[in-house]
């Protein structure tokens, strides 16, 4: 691709919210919400934090090993995970779940960062080792969220029977058939052919969703050293039991949470309110709730209950099938992992600002919060399209309304713009004011009001004036939309709809090597990238 990169803050783009920009201008009303700043100091501190914590490297490097055992791995991925022994070995994490395909673009943008970041950060500290790790959310039930992707702005979606954890799901027919729709618009492309043999030998039917994304992640970041941590695993969970037991006997996380809530600066929504009972049970092909009565613990939806004692019993015999909510997913992620940042997105960054009082009340280090890379990519016939439209990539976040009002305004022949005969218009009042104030004071209100009437109806004027020369402007007005359409599909960022395939079928791992050389670290920026 060879691109030209261009970053603009975030603010700019008008895609993100206020908590999220104030978070990232340091504003003193988010502080008590974090431990760290994002800065080469704030990751020193949490480097220092760290080392104190009792991380159990042996439990993930065995266990890493093992969930390996079928994959290949690369020279820097046996690199890494034996420098995941050592104490001075740190991570840097991303977490996601098992979208089918891997979603959106901004899957392969959050693991690049922290591939980036790493990178980055030993050469700032070479003291120290930093492995970057991807964490998938397998144990994730939400099928409708996962179980889609966007090409070219069109909608595929995996109709499946499957319920539970969608990391459990197996490839079915009607995957590998929805795969096959996809492949029509993806071969035409140079590597068309590349990545969707890439994606059939990952999604072979039969193959768990969680295998098939690790198979699929491994493929496209081994090179890379990228790690990938599989969660819903028998020896992790039983490393977290003394977590789990205490969220079910004392349901410790919801006040806090709670308490947070109240203390959080009232402009900003808060985003995870959590349950009483912040664990779901996973078995099979379900994953429900579970919630406390009096002395019991129902699974929510089904006919299971538990007294205390067994529920207990139940925990240290099958400690894989309790399954941490939203609420406590970051906890078993940061017990698990010598963890020092987490690259979410503004979602995710939203909630973590909730969590700090849950990570100390059982005594484990919270981490550095990085918004994720975002990118914008930009053809060359895009960029020649809006050149040719007289807009530079900042106008191309505004509405396609505000940049059809511009681009009237500016190339019209004829005036459109009333401003000097409302300047006209306040003048002449100004004067009648003062003739009726000389009469009766009195007066000046009523005369006040019907000028704001004579300005009401002369804005309106100039709108519909604006409204009648747009009708000469169609063949523009087409082009912007067609524009604005590819570039920001259902009026969003193109990232957060548009999956990597046709990106990669155009220029086969070239596009990864681009978004990686392109990755920022701890800058915090939004990048947009034109094709040479």
């Amino acid at each position: 691709m060879n691109p030209t990169s261009t970053a603009i803050a975030y603010g700019e783009t008008g895609f993100y919210s206020r908590m999220i920009l104030d978070y990232l201008q340091g504003s003193e009303a988010l502080k008590p919400f974090y431990t760290h700043p994002v800065s080469v100091e704030g990751i020193k501190a949490a480097i220092e934090e760290r080392r104190l914590y009792p991380t159990d490297r042996k439990l993930l490097v065995n266990t890493l090993l093992k969930h390996y055992a079928a994959q290949s791995l690369t020279n820097q991925q046996q690199h890494n995970i034996r420098l995941l022994s050592n104490n001075n070995c740190f991570t840097v994490t991303t977490a996601h779940q098992p979208n089918i395909f891997t979603g959106p673009l901004y899957f392969i943008y959050k693991i690049l960062h922290a591939i980036k970041l790493c990178e980055k950060l030993k050469a700032m500290m070479p003291e120290n080792d930093f492995v970057p790790v991807y964490y998938m959310g397998s144990e994730d039930a939400d099928l409708e969220e996962l179980g889609h992707i966007y090409i070219n702005g069109t909608k595929h979606e995996w109709k499946t029977n499957q319920t539970g954890a969608v990391g459990r799901m197996k490839v079915d027919k009607t995957l590998v058939q929805m795969l096959d729709a996809v492949a029509g618009e993806i071969t035409v492309h140079p590597f068309g052919k590349e990545i969707i043999d890439q994606m059939k030998a990952c999604y072979a039917e039969g193959t768990t969703i969680e295998q098939a994304t690790f198979k699929l992640v491994n493929a496209l970041f081994g090179e890379y050293g990228l790690i990938v941590l599989l969660p819903d695993d028998a020896d992790y969970k039983r490393a977290f039991i003394p977590f789990v037991k205490k969220e079910l006997e004392e349901q410790f996380s919801h006040p806090i949470v709670e308490a947070t809530a109240v203390k959080f600066p009232k402009q900003y929504k808060v985003q995870a309110g959590g349950r009483q009972l912040n664990m779901f049970y996973l078995k099979d092909d379900r994953r429900d709730r579970i919630e406390k009565s009096a002395d019991h613990f129902n699974i929510v939806d089904t006919e299971i209950s538990f007294t205390q004692p067994d529920i207990l019993n139940e925990l240290e015999t099958y400690p894989e099938r309790f399954s941490p909510n939203v609420i406590l997913r970051p906890v078993f992620q940061e017990m698990i992992l010598p963890n020092i940042a987490f690259i979410g997105g503004g979602g995710e960054i939203a909630y973590w600002l909730e969590l700090k009082d849950v990570f100390a009340a059982v005594q484990v280090p919270f981490p550095v919060l990085v918004l994720r890379n975002s990118f914008l990519l930009i053809e060359k016939k895009h960029a020649e399209k809006a050149k040719a439209l007289g807009f530079s990539f900042n106008d191309l976040f505004k509405s396609e309304n505000e940049l059809l009002n511009i681009l009237v305004k500016r190339d019209s022949e004829v005036q459109l713009s009333l401003q000097k005969e409302k300047q006209d218009i306040q003048a002449f009042y100004e004067g009648l004011r003062k003739t009726a104030g000389a009469v009766d004071t009195t007066l000046q209100p009523h005369t006040e009001a019907l000028e704001k009437q004579a300005l009401r109806k002369i804005e309106a004027l100039e709108k519909k004036m604006l409204r009648a020369e747009k009708k000469k402007f169609e063949a523009q007005q087409r082009q912007l939309h067609k524009l604005q359409s590819q570039l920001f599909p259902h009026n969003n960022l193109q990232e957060r709809i548009e999956n990597f395939m046709p990106f990669y079928a155009k220029g086969s791992k070239g596009f990864i090597k681009t978004i990686y050389d392109n990755s920022l670290a701890l800058e915090q920026e939004f990048v947009v990238l034109e094709e040479a």
